[in-house]
């Protein structure tokens, strides 16, 4: 249902029931499509990849495999990308093939995204871009606002902390996080959404329903309606930064898995805080 609130300009759905939060005390970023657009487009590395290496099945199209990989990928969309990997090696086996260790995938892949993502690295350093435009359009305004208010910002990843800090850094939303970045880790049992967001509310001693999540996958959205929080799911549209519209793919995936509200981005932060916190 698209419920028109004058005091929006663009669009914003709410589920329904929806009810806002006024206890919300901290507050849970994704990083990449939720907020960061250096690696927009990163699906484009992953599937060829995973096309290459699948066994085909006898009378099996194209399109078919296709369709089965991107589900794949994109049902494990916000967890640590070994699981994607993970994922891969089982269908491999299931097709009668001989996979390579997970870890190999991963690091193939991480090649083929450096590659992808070189020159806007390089733009962002050089000044040649300014890092705006590699934010996910009103993010800044969004993180300011949430600052403002005294709210307690976590970023957490799945692409490995080391890149999350550095992309971080390079877009100059860092200091919105000190000490609270979070990523994918070599020992990758060590670190998880869900682990977080435990973490967050057993040492803040707080409830779920002080928690506010913004992500634009499953986990993230998931694990945040589990423990009682309150979830804006982001159907951005990151090829077309700023267009205003959803991501149709998104949008009906964070509905389906319990997302309170999608938006498209953070042009209507205003609005969106007082719905979500001061209604």
């Amino acid at each position: 249902m698209i419920k028109k609130v004058p005091r929006f300009s663009g669009r914003v759905e709410f589920n329904t029931p929806f009810s806002p939060r006024r206890e919300i005390s901290h507050v849970l970023f994704d990083f990449d499509g939720t907020l960061s657009l250096i690696r927009q487009g990163w699906p484009d590395v992953m599937v060829p990849l995973f096309l290459e290496v699948l066994p085909r099945r006898a009378g099996e199209s194209e399109e078919d495999l296709r369709s089965l990989v991107i589900e794949d990928i994109m049902r494990l969309n916000g967890k640590q990308t070994i699981y994607q990997m993970i994922q891969l090696t089982e269908r491999i086996r299931q097709r009668g093939g001989c996979p390579r260790e997970p870890l190999w995938y991963k690091h193939e892949y991480l090649r083929r995204l450096d590659e992808h993502i070189r020159d806007r690295i390089e733009a962002l350093r050089s000044g040649r871009r300014t890092a705006d435009e590699l934010l996910v359009h009103g993010a800044r305004s969004l993180l300011e606002k949430l600052t403002q208010r005294g709210l307690i910002l976590y970023l957490a990843s799945g692409t490995d902390e080391p890149c999350v800090h550095n992309e971080a850094a390079l877009l100059d939303i860092a200091r919105y996080f000190p000490g609270r970045i979070y990523g994918a880790q070599d020992d990758y049992r060590q670190f998880s959404k869900k682990l977080l967001i435990n973490r967050i509310l057993t040492e803040n001693r707080i409830s779920g329903a002080r928690l506010l999540a913004f992500g634009d996958g499953y986990v993230e959205i998931a694990n945040t309606k589990e423990v009682g929080g309150l979830a804006v799911g982001v159907a951005s549209d990151e090829a077309n930064n700023g267009s205003g519209r959803m991501d149709e793919w998104k949008r009906q995936r964070l509905l389906g898995v319990g997302a309170d509200v999608v938006i498209p981005d953070y042009r209507d932060a205003d609005a969106l805080l007082d719905w979500l916190i001061e209604s």
